[in-house]
């Protein structure tokens, strides 16, 4: 099945959170939180945890700061109690936008997101204006030059529900959200190790925005990012260089 162009936009978000480590610590920081404190401390029993530790790792996170938080958030240490708020809205010339937040502070959080979707050319929106173009599941994506064949092979084996060739080389694997840990797993038992693998909010259909259009997006995006509540920011924009 063929996919769409996404190797440069995967490539330039992984910069970008390379940029904001100490903003990717918090926000896996509060993953970590939500899901110990949700499920348990035990990760065998837990895979939201699981995949939040896993996130931890890959970012450099110590051993003894994932530890911690868990324990803090488990009840074994006095912590914050953070709720989860989705947001939907409209960005430049139409394209759908997510916001995944956790908050100690509805109030404020909201006022927050609704301000810069306003102030950058956006609109928020209400609940369920935009979900509809959007699939929750798994994502893996694998380099340009990575075997199909393989990747197709294995995936499918271990339950995946598509393998996707995006026009640029890179292959997508998509999971439902419940069997993305195997999958991955069973990837990674054959040597095929994604660039970026989560599960995600994968956009059905993309928009394409270019020249001026594509840095006022991007400027919204960097500015919903870098608010101190928001966890995730899911789009269907495809932004031209």
């Amino acid at each position: 099945m063929a996919g769409h162009s996404k190797w440069a936009n995967i490539q330039h978000r992984k910069g970008r959170q390379d940029e904001k480590r100490g903003k990717v610590w918090t926000r896996i920081i509060r993953e970590i939180t939500v899901a110990a404190r949700q499920g348990g401390a035990d990760v065998t029993a837990n895979p939201r945890l699981r995949l939040a530790i896993d996130k931890a790792k890959a970012a450099n996170m110590p051993a003894d700061r994932i530890k911690y938080n868990v324990d803090k958030a488990s009840g074994n240490l006095e912590g914050v109690n953070y709720e989860e708020i989705r947001y939907e809205g409209y960005g430049i010339g139409g394209a759908a936008i997510i916001v995944d937040t956790m908050t100690d502070n509805r109030v404020r959080t909201v006022a927050e997101v609704r301000h810069a979707f306003s102030k950058y050319g956006g609109n928020l929106g209400t609940e369920g204006s935009v979900a509809f173009q959007f699939k929750h599941c798994g994502q893996l994506v694998f380099a340009p030059g990575t075997s199909e064949d393989k990747v197709m092979e294995v995936a499918l084996e271990s339950g995946a529900e598509d393998v996707v060739s995006d026009d640029d080389g890179a292959i997508e694997v998509i999971t439902s959200p419940t069997d993305f840990e195997a999958v991955k797993n069973a990837l990674e038992a054959a040597g095929l190790v994604a660039d970026m693998a989560e599960v995600t909010m994968r956009a059905e259909n993309t928009i394409a925005i270019a020249g001026e259009d594509a840095l006022r997006m991007q400027k919204l995006l960097d500015v919903i990012e870098d608010l101190d509540d928001v966890q995730n920011v899911y789009h269907n924009a495809e932004l031209a260089e």
